[in-house]
């Protein structure tokens, strides 16, 4: 073995000058990976460095376009193309045809960038999530990420004395975003009521609940686990509150009983993106208690999407009498509400979390928390490996659905909790709905536009624009309530589309605007029905929305200002005629949309119980006051 060792490296472990070319080639790539000892000018800390240096050149001037660098073409024309060279190439060239691949990106700093609930990552999380690719931590177990186990456990100790759990009961495991979340609640749920499923698989069409507001990963969760998405029960949302009617609720889980049909969960929706309507936790525990399942059956689960609204909790020892950071009293009550809503979720058996919403936090970053973390190991426990040895006291990857997890989200969201505290918190949350607000009395400023989601308390701002001369408001309650106004709805519906279409090919194409670039906003095709469409049998019935999701903290008053200034622009150019909107990219086979999707047949309309339809997600249905 010597006399091998000897023919390819020296003493001081440096190649022979004959040396095998395999040994050379690894003796080349050396310095392209960290070194295992300190040094005083570390190569690796330098190309870093030189990463986001180059990175930082792609970002705009202060009052440049909101995307980064200069050509914001999408072109995926060529990807089947590529393939793997021959030959090593240069870390240094690597990096750089990597930071060309950021190039048109959207810029989520920018203050005029707010199409939806995607906030910039704080320093903080983006740091502590990037020392974990430098080493590699897996929170599989304790053995193979040592201390930055306790970057999730102490996150989940946090977050449930927040809730109102107890912290020596309740856990939390990092995951893949807030479906990842869904589908542990679900598999969660699967497993406590119908424990023969873990083996036998699922026999039995038990039924999720949840409001027709609820998010769509609703149809990827039981569509993964097998329950089917036929097994999709969608409860009736109230038309003042957009929250989980309860009457509805009662209707169904009493049918369910009587039928012996066993309730695998309810899903309680807390904050949905557009309308933020909030289920009342409580009262469905209670409806929980009052219909258990039939014998034979586990007790019904009780999950929390709080994905979006979970932050609210960071309000917990809020002084809402003193106020001590100066909130605007319309805002502070609806911080109040927000709270006291969100709150409730100390009923649930487990919530979802997402750092990489309301957290400010890096992609991906999403804890799945637990009221009972033994009573979930207890049903999702299985044999350990022959290959891994349990030699430390937390052993997660025994009972969770990744296996190997990233340290990533997990260092993420622990940093962003660390950081930002209470008061930080508070201060973005608040921010946003002050901001919110601005635009909203900008809005109801102007004749030709109106806000829809005026009784909303979440953090985007809908709204509809019209031609010049029309009074927007008048326009708008014709068109909400007036059947005779059905044509003119679905007309200045499309206005709406046309109106986002040329903001988003103003943006791709870089159009300066006078003195400004154009804004990166979004609108919804379906926020609610008509009042004459409540049932949603008329699928053009609805209410088409500009969008505006203010989550960065670079937005200020003027740049609400100049946002509804660019839109009354885009609304005069689509008058003139001047939109194009042929920005999609260029997409080659395997990677181009396909129809076959469009055909799948799932919950057909059922008069009895109202199952959902797969295209029924309209995101509000509340009615407006005036």
């Amino acid at each position: 073995m010597r006399k091998y060792s000897s023919r390819v490296w020296r003493y001081d472990g440096s190649i022979e000058q004959d040396a095998p070319r395999w040994a050379k080639l690894r003796a080349d790539m050396q310095p392209a990976f960290p070194t295992y000892y300190a040094t005083d000018n570390d190569p690796f800390a330098e190309l870093v460095g030189q990463a986001i240096r180059q990175l930082n050149q792609l970002k705009p001037e202060a009052i440049g376009h909101g995307y980064l660098g200069y050509d914001p073409n999408l072109d995926y024309s060529q990807v089947a193309d590529a393939e793997l060279a021959p030959n090593m190439d240069n870390v240094e060239n690597v990096i750089y045809q990597s930071i060309a691949l950021f190039e048109g990106m959207p810029n989520w700093n920018h203050p005029r960038v707010m199409p939806n609930v995607i906030p910039p990552a704080n320093t903080a999380a983006i740091i502590a999530a990037m020392m974990t690719n430098v080493f590699s931590p897996n929170i599989i177990e304790g053995e193979y990420a040592w201390n930055v186990e306790k970057s999730e456990m102490e996150s989940a100790a946090i977050i449930a004395k927040l809730i109102g759990w107890d912290a020596r009961e309740a856990g939390g495991l990092y995951t893949f975003g807030g479906s990842g979340c869904y589908f542990y609640g679900l598999k969660y749920a699967l497993t406590q009521v119908l424990p023969d499923s873990r083996c036998k698989g699922i026999r039995t069409d038990g039924k999720l609940l949840v409001s027709q507001q609820g998010h769509y990963c609703m149809m990827n969760s039981t569509d993964w686990t097998g329950l089917g998405m036929e097994n999709i029960i969608t409860i009736k949302t109230d038309p003042q509150t957009n929250a989980m009617d309860m009457e509805d609720l009662e209707r169904v889980m009493q049918e369910l009983s009587a039928e012996r049909i066993p309730i695998i969960s309810i899903v309680c929706t807390m904050g949905t993106t557009d309308a933020f309507a909030i289920d009342p936790v409580d009262q469905v525990r209670e409806l929980i208690d009052k219909y258990p399942n039939p014998p034979g059956f586990g007790r019904t689960f009780l999950y929390c999407d709080a994905v979006i609204g979970w932050s609210w909790l960071t309000f917990k020892d809020y002084d809402f009498m003193g106020n001590p950071l100066g909130f605007d009293d319309i805002i502070l009550s609806k911080i109040e509400r927000n709270y006291r809503l969100i709150s409730k979720v100390i009923y649930a058996d487990a919530i979802g979390c997402d750092f990489h919403k309301t957290g400010w936090s890096t992609y991906n970053c999403s804890i799945f928390m637990m009221r009972d973390l033994a009573h979930f190991k207890t049903l999702m426990l299985r044999p350990g490996s022959v290959y891994l040895q349990e030699r430390t006291c937390y052993n997660p990857g025994l009972y969770t659905l990744e296996v190997s997890r990233s340290g990533s989200y997990s260092m993420a969201g622990w940093a962003t909790l660390k950081f930002l505290g209470q008061e930080g918190f508070q201060s973005l949350l608040g921010g946003i709905l002050e901001m919110g607000q601005y635009l909203r009395d900008c809005i109801d400023s102007e004749d030709t536009s109106v806000c829809v989601n005026d009784e909303d308390y979440g953090f985007v701002t809908l709204f509809r624009v019209y031609r010049r001369g029309v009074n927007a408001r008048e326009q708008y309650n014709r068109e909400l309530n007036e059947p005779n106004a059905r044509n003119e709805l679905i007309e200045n519906n499309k206005f709406q589309q046309k109106i986002a279409d040329q903001l988003w090919e103003w943006f791709r194409t870089d159009q300066q605007l006078g003195a400004e670039y154009a804004p990166y906003i979004s609108y919804t095709s379906g926020f609610r029905p008509t009042s004459y469409n409540m049932d949603q049998s008329d699928p053009e019935a609805v209410i088409y929305a500009l969008k505006s999701y203010p989550m960065n903290i670079n937005i200020n008053a003027q740049a609400m200002d100049t946002l509804l200034e660019l839109v009354l622009l885009a609304r005069d150019a689509v008058l003139e005629g001047e939109a194009n909107t042929e920005t999609r990219g260029n997409c080659q086979p395997p990677y181009c949309d396909i129809d076959e999707a469009n055909d799948l047949q799932c919950n057909q309309p059922d008069p009895k119980r109202g199952l959902m339809q797969i295209r029924s997600l309209l995101s509000g249905v509340g009615m407006p006051r005036y």
